[in-house]
């Protein structure tokens, strides 16, 4: 994955200029900083609806891109990927320090906790490293306010040798002075002097050996001191980069590397090797940052955090850690499932009324019966059903797991997971993806980007959906309704559904640790690496920001993923119901061939072959198994669930079958949603199809021993 135009958003930049007609005086913004910072909310405030979102080109990492205006100029501000480093351990990192070094940025803003300033000052400080034209925002001044935390913001702008800026960017006025820096910089209206860090003398004495041949091969491209840091780091991905963006190779220039096997050779004889002059480096950022720190911030109260820490000591603890995080999973499921009923029949009631008026309007149209049931009982009720079943729970469920997310609880689930995690040779930020994949398992795919390993992450992706989704959740919560919570009245049937509920997603969390011990002992072996997990502090949400984002990046984005898939499949199950071939249905056809190995596994044809036909939306298991049953023709919806219990107790279904069909659906093959996602993110069909067939087999396995051993003891 070299330097491209592409890869370093720049292609993405042309784009947008063509898309909005700028002119080569607008100025590209580049918007860094470490997560948690209130990146976004600059970002956002700063350009309000102009903005656009998409993937980088040949990397999946998502980015962003608007414009604002100030004193009659535009700038095009570019929020590059958060990360704590640029020495690019993640593709994360790869894309902010690429876009920073080779996208040409006019000014390079890089926002920053005021409360954790210390902690921030690292990625500050590598990033003057490579550029002069730096800009550094000091955000949630009033949060570090409230918590007695003082900074001399004069003095670090001294310090750093850079414009510093104190926001709170929650507030759009406190922007001004950040707009004005910007423009500043970005036309050259003020005289730039970054500190430089000095390192030990044989490190310096390393660096100047490769300084001089550097100031000839690259003028002023690239900061000299720097691009020789890496060249002795031997950094293979950054100096593929930086040969593919000046058109020349560094390996192949004889007496540059002269130089730089003399400076490692110089470093060796005093002990310092690769590892040790990576440690070096890193150890000089941090101590700079220590003593800057020191200097500028001032803490009138030493037990600012002390409300955090109380809280910490039992969210995060050994004892109540784990318990408050399956009573807090029982209460937004217990809300979801509450909750989604009534829209869920109002969405239903709506699209079907649609449906009537669309089927009034072929007859008067006197369209054959054929393309009728092709259009309007095959590929619109399917969009029906996908539409009311799905938006509901997941308008819900997003706005509630984005709420955890702003109020700063779900890096306490990774903490309370990672020794979990770490037994299964995985890494502890699997569970923040884990999460993800109750509310879609397309959305927990795209989250495993977070996680920094390779191997880790293809573990992550391939054991997303062993976590029941919110597709998953009407044919989970219908049958233990039916069949295990029936004989509850009123809101303790929630109550006791919400249990079983939230038992089986105990159960999906175990599997999902046992399948990922075994892929890392066998096709992914490897050792847990370690991450930085930073506990933010805990912050009021905002509710307003909460909603618009949950329902427009999550719940729209993935209902609109699915609507695509399900519509083509509205044909088929349409098709395939009512094409007979002598006198019995394909469906039925295909039914009576799976079920002797349905049978198997306590299933039967049909269910099977629901499943198998669910392939493209799982909301549509249940009423593909109904249409089956009754032999309609087309998928149909009962007025009550004590209905649906009979119909399916008369098509032979017992408390086995219940619970085989339970597992079967927490343990079958992704969605084509999922799929098409996990190709794009793996860019392999190999391990799509991994990611497929491995639940397959595990939910298989699973439900024949079920069966079987029911079966010996007699259970049935």
């Amino acid at each position: 994955m070299g330097l491209t135009n592409k890869s370093t958003g720049i292609g993405v930049l042309d784009n947008e200029i063509k898309i909005n007609k700028l002119t080569p005086d607008d100025k590209i913004i580049a918007l860094g900083g470490n997560p948690n910072v209130g990146k976004s909310t600059v970002f956002n405030n700063l350009t309000g609806l102009n903005q656009h979102t998409g993937n980088w080109p040949g990397k999946t990492v998502v980015n962003a891109q608007g414009d604002y205006s100030y004193k009659n100029n535009n700038y095009i501000l570019v929020d590059i990927p958060g990360t704590y480093s640029l020495m690019s351990s993640s593709v994360e990192e790869e894309v902010a320090r690429d876009f920073i070094c080779f996208g040409n940025p006019d000014t390079t803003v890089i926002v920053v906790d005021a409360t954790c300033l210390e902690r921030n000052l690292n990625l500050v400080l590598q990033t003057i490293e490579i550029t002069s034209k730096v800009v550094l925002c000091v955000n949630l001044m009033d949060e570090a306010k409230r918590k007695g935390i003082e900074i001399n913001l004069t003095k670090l702008s001294k310090k750093l040798g850079i414009p510093v800026v104190g926001t709170s960017a929650i507030k759009s006025k406190s922007l001004g002075e950040l707009m004005e820096e910007i423009y500043k910089v970005s036309h050259n209206k003020i005289t730039l002097n970054p500190m430089k860090i000095e390192y030990e003398k044989m490190i310096e004495d390393a660096i100047n050996k490769i300084v001089e041949p550097l100031k000839v091969l690259f003028q002023d491209k690239l900061d000299h001191r720097w691009v020789a840091l890496k060249l002795i780091e031997g950094d293979k991905s950054l100096l593929k980069s930086i040969s593919e963006y000046i058109n020349c190779s560094l390996t192949e220039e004889k007496k540059l590397m002269e130089k730089v096997d003399d400076a490692r050779v110089l470093l060796k004889d005093e002990g310092i090797d690769a590892e040790k002059f990576r440690d070096k480096i890193v150890s000089k950022l941090v101590k700079t940052a220590e003593e800057i720190s020191r200097d500028v911030v001032f803490i009138k109260n030493n037990n600012y955090n002390s409300f955090d820490r109380k809280l910490d000591k039992y969210l995060t603890s050994k004892k109540f850690g784990i318990p408050t995080m399956i009573a807090l999973l029982f209460v937004v499921f217990w809300i979801t499932i509450t909750g989604a009923n009534m829209p869920s029949q109002i969405l239903s009631d709506g699209l079907f009324y649609i449906e009537d008026k669309l089927t009034d309007l072929f007859v008067w149209l006197d369209a054959p019966n054929w393309i009728h049931g092709l259009l309007v009982l095959g590929m619109f009720r399917t969009l029906a059903w996908v539409v009311s079943v799905m938006l509901p729970p997941m308008a819900i469920f997003f706005p509630l797991f984005t709420l955890l997310e702003d109020l700063g609880y779900l890096p306490r689930i990774a903490f309370n997971l990672d020794n979990y995690f770490k037994k299964a040779c995985t890494c502890g930020k699997q569970a923040l993806t884990m999460c993800m994949g109750f509310g879609c398992n397309a959305a927990g795919i795209i989250g495993c980007r977070i996680i920094d390993s390779p191997r880790e992450r293809l573990i992550a992706i391939i054991t997303n959906s062993f976590t029941p989704c919110n597709g998953r959740f009407p044919t989970l919560i219908a049958i233990i309704t039916m069949f295990f919570a029936g004989f509850f009245s009123g809101p303790l049937q929630s109550v006791f559904s919400t249990l079983i509920l939230t038992g089986v997603i105990v159960f999906s969390v175990i599997m999902t640790l046992s399948i990922s011990r075994i892929l890392s002992k066998t096709i992914l072996k490897g050792i847990p690496s370690n991450f930085t997990l930073e506990l933010p502090p805990y912050r009021k949400p905002k509710i307003g920001e909460v909603i618009v984002r949950s329902i427009f990046d999550r719940t729209l984005f993935v209902l609109g993923r699915a609507v695509v898939v399900a519509a083509p499949v509205g044909l088929i199950i349409w098709s395939m119901a009512n094409i007979y071939v002598d006198n019995i249905s394909i469906l039925t056809h295909c039914a009576n061939f799976l079920n002797p190995f349905a049978k198997l596994i306590g299933l039967d044809g049909y269910i099977l072959m629901a499943f198998i036909l669910g392939f493209p939306a799982n909301e549509i298991v249940v009423p593909i198994i109904i249409m089956s049953y009754m032999a309609t023709g087309s998928m149909v919806e009962l007025d009550s669930l004590d209905q649906l219990r009979t119909l399916l107790v008369s098509n032979g279904w017992t408390w086995l079958t219940a619970v085989c069909v339970m597992l079967f659906s927490l343990m079958h093959w992704p969605c084509a949603t999922t799929c098409l996602t996990i190709k794009k993110e793996t860019l392999s069909f190999k391990w799509t199809l991994i990611s497929f067939l491995l639940p397959a087999a595990t939910g298989i396995v699973i439900c024949f021993i079920v069966t079987q051993v029911s079966k010996i003891f007699g259970l049935i």
